[in-house]
């Protein structure tokens, strides 16, 4: 087929392997695209050549993804290509405008229901009409229950059963969550409203039921794109089903890896059956990643190399494509105080060295985390954002939770306890110290009043960290008063409005986005996995959520967690899907068993300035943060020099065989006096100890270069 210039100019500037996916025939195609590896661009440029060439027609396109933002930035890519008319919409968007349009003929003639904007109200009064009341969260739980249900074709009288398989945490016995679903159904129905999965039904039942409107949408819709694959639930894929119709001009793309939504039906079992499914499939991978630096993506493939079940069956491993760029930094703080406070300081350097505050992100696993962030980003006069969520401080429950401690002031012995009495005044509104509730958004409130147990603990065992003023020089106990005075401070502090920050924001609210440079913080088993996962595929997808976190930095990457949640507290270990640690034992040490020798790479290594871990290899083996002021001897550096380079001639080596550059400023940082500190130092083992040892241990000592010749240094190989 002969490619006109518009064609060709679609074609330039990708690798091959989107030039593969890009010029693949008609028909199925699967396109496995890992982070970074530009998939947008590759199914944007598909669209434009198979249009440019005049294989398809534009208006015949159908593109579907699941953001609106991507859909909009999926058009804006074809309009610069030269191709206008495709429609791009997400499966919500695309199944409205297609009811809309058949309403007269599927209704008779009537208007298409209202569409309900959200469950939470309709669900309330549905519980409420079998005996249970909920607040807020509950009800959240429960519709995203029936919305869990709805998505994934099932019935009312088949939740419990389907639940049960699932492995689902209800927010009710499943017998009782079946009974709110179906008086929420029947609700719906007497109110003549409709919500979002009823309008995926309706489009699918008007094409599979009417011939008539069946026959138009094929017409009109010939060559279909999804995007984000591995995101599809039953009910959407049953639509897109009904758009094919057997037909199968169909191209998909996906990763495995970035699976992070089964919690709401999500499924990757469609990505990862189609090319069973469709055994004429061709399927391309895209591996090169212009996202991140070769360091990150060396990170992020270690993250996933470990991954089981069924989505490692697709797992790609990246191939960096950018310069080289730092390391990525992993530290353990004594508490997570103090590393919210770490990671605000280090935000303030980014910023004075010229990294945009809007080019920085702090991401987390749950919502409550923020908090923390909120108060050390405030108090180091850091801008910040918070992302796909409220500010703490602007949660319903914390604001609830606030006026119910003030109230508790007027009722509450002055020598009260703080913990208790903070706890005593919770209860008013519901919280108990004990497991949190079912359900993500009873246990998301239950967290976010957890975080103000948590700092009236914080407080009472430390009241120099509040302004208390007289309070604190007198050192009286902290009263609930002060405690009510320091919150309002906090959110004085965290509600100065920002345009431009530092991204606050949850990894899963993080998927699609990326950074300049990322703070993946709270890294520690309980956190990230949650300890709400309890099976392995729970397990995988907190894994897969940590992938994804590393891969939304493009430069700089910073790892980390606090050994305690608070000061003083119990200690905690850290993620176990970290690849640099080993957790046995519930401490930090090299891995060893019977007979082998340890792992020198897995050892963790503290810088000796500040002691936090290092994981980038020059900083291990200097033993110290790039930016911890060094402690360099030049005499001794030179002194090494010169006997680096006579032991070398003797040996007939090049001189960095004996040492490499970075270990002699090593030696010269830590003057090692012991040969237990001279293995302590990367690039040193049992043999160059033996080799070099005494003579390095003596220029430590003082000695000069001539009384240590390199004749005394055995040459002898081991």
């Amino acid at each position: 087929m002969a490619v006109d210039s518009s064609a060709e100019r679609v074609l330039a500037g990708l690798d091959p392997e989107q030039r593969t996916a890009v010029t693949a025939p008609a028909g199925p195609v699967c396109i496995l695209a890992g982070a970074g590896t530009g998939k947008t661009r590759a199914v944007t440029h598909r669209i434009a050549y198979r249009a440019l060439t005049g294989e398809v027609a534009a208006r015949h396109v159908l593109a579907v993804t699941f953001t609106a933002r991507a859909a909009a930035e999926m058009r804006a890519r074809l309009t610069a290509l030269g191709v206008g008319g495709v429609q791009a919409r997400t499966f919500h968007a695309a199944a409205l405008r297609q009811v809309r349009y058949f309403a007269p003929r599927l209704l008779h003639g009537r208007e298409m229901p209202e569409l309900l904007d959200s469950k939470v109200r309709v669900v309330t009064l549905a519980a409420a009409k079998i005996g249970i009341r909920t607040d807020r969260a509950a009800a959240r739980d429960l519709a995203g229950e029936i919305e869990w249900a709805k998505s994934s074709l099932v019935e009312p009288a088949e939740y419990a059963v389907a639940a049960a398989k699932a492995l689902r945490e209800t927010p009710h016995e499943p017998a009782k969550v079946a009974e709110v679903f179906a008086a929420y159904e029947k609700l719906k129905r007497a109110s003549g409203v409709i919500d979002f999965e009823d309008m995926l039904r309706a489009a699918v039942w008007g094409i599979e039921e009417h011939g008539d409107v069946g026959e138009q949408v094929r017409a009109q819709y010939r060559h279909f794109v999804v995007d984000e694959y591995q995101d599809v639930n039953p009910l959407q894929q049953r639509l897109l089903d009904a758009w094919l119709a057997g037909r199968d001009d169909l191209t998909v793309v996906g990763d495995a890896s970035q699976t992070i939504y089964s919690f709401t039906g999500a499924t990757s079992s469609y990505l990862i059956d189609f090319p069973r499914q469709r055994r004429d499939a061709v399927v391309v991978r895209l591996v090169r990643d212009y996202r991140s630096t070769p360091q990150i993506v060396g990170l992020a493939n270690a993250v996933i190399k470990q991954a089981r079940g069924a989505e490692a069956r697709l797992r790609l491993e990246l191939v960096g494509q950018r310069p080289p760029g730092p390391e990525p930094e992993l530290r353990i703080f004594t508490d997570e105080p103090a590393e919210a406070a770490a990671v605000a300081a280090r935000c303030r350097q980014l910023i004075a060295a010229g990294t945009p505050a809007r080019e920085i992100a702090v991401l987390f696993r749950i919502n409550a985390q923020s908090e923390a962030y909120e108060k050390a980003l405030g108090e180091a006069e850091v801008p910040y954002v918070v992302q796909g969520a409220e500010r703490f401080f602007e949660r319903a429950e914390v604001r609830q939770a606030v006026v119910a401690l003030r109230s508790a002031v007027r009722s509450t012995p002055g020598e009260t306890p703080l913990v208790p009495a903070v706890v005593e005044a919770l209860s008013a509104v519901g919280w108990a110290p004990d497991q949190p509730p079912p359900g993500g958004a009873a246990r998301e409130r239950w967290e976010a009043l957890a975080a103000l147990v948590q700092l009236a603990e914080e407080s009472a065992a430390n009241p120099t960290m509040l302004p208390l003023g007289e309070a604190a020089v007198s050192e009286r106990p902290v009263s609930l008063a002060d405690f009510c005075a320091e919150l309002q401070r906090r959110a004085a502090q965290q509600h100065v409005p920002t345009v431009d920050g530092v991204t606050l924001a949850s990894l899963h609210s993080a998927k699609g986005l990326e950074w300049d440079a990322v703070f993946l913080v709270g890294l520690s088993d309980g956190t990230l996995p949650t300890t709400y996962a309890k099976t392995a595929e729970q397990l995988e997808e907190e894994r897969r959520l940590l992938y994804v976190g590393v891969t939304r930095a493009r430069e700089w990457l910073w790892l980390s967690y606090g050994s305690a949640r608070s000061p003083g507290g119990r200690a905690r270990r850290p993620s176990r899907f970290l690849p640099q640690l080993d957790r046995s034992g519930g401490t930090e040490r090299a891995t060893a068993g019977a007979g082998q020798k340890p792992d020198r790479r897995r050892q963790v290594v503290s810088c000796r300035v500040c002691g936090a871990t290092l994981l980038a290899g020059a900083d291990r083996k200097l033993g110290r943060c790039p930016t911890c002021p060094s402690d360099l001897d030049d005499e001794l550096l030179e002194r090494l020099r010169e006997w680096r380079a006579r032991a070398a001639g003797v040996q007939k080596v090049p001189a960095y065989v004996v040492f490499t550059d970075a270990t002699l400023v090593a030696l010269a940082e830590r003057k090692p006096t012991r040969p237990e500190e001279l293995l302590a130092i990367g690039g040193i083992g049992p043999r160059k100890l033996g080799l070099y040892g005494e003579a390095v241990i003596a220029l430590v000592g003082g000695a000069e270069v001539d009384d240590v010749t390199p004749e005394k240094t055995s040459a002898t190989e081991p």
